[in-house]
């Protein structure tokens, strides 16, 4: 699958997940990932990533969650701008 079907790079591999969820019929949904150093540029790039290979959100939970609220509402809030952004389109 990974060396004929796809690249290396992430979103040619999320747009191969798109496939897997029967051609984007049902909507792929990517784990934000743990929490870490760099939540906020992390999760950006993954909403991105997930948005252009043709999925449809992010989950978000200890990203989020375990911050203070001002830090875990501008990390949501940045994702969903991600997934309103007219420009951030399937690549």
């Amino acid at each position: 699958v990974y060396s004929q079907l796809t690249s290396d790079h992430p979103i040619d591999l999320c747009r191969y997940q798109v496939v897997n969820c029967f051609m984007g019929r049902a909507g792929l949904i990517n784990s934000g990932g743990a929490a870490g150093k760099n939540d906020l540029q992390d999760a950006t790039a993954t909403a991105v990533i997930n948005k252009r290979a043709g999925g449809c959100g992010l989950i978000s939970g200890r990203k989020a969650f375990q911050k203070p609220m001002k830090d875990g509402v501008e990390l949501l809030n940045t994702i969903q701008d991600v997934y309103l952004c007219e420009e951030i389109g399937v690549a």
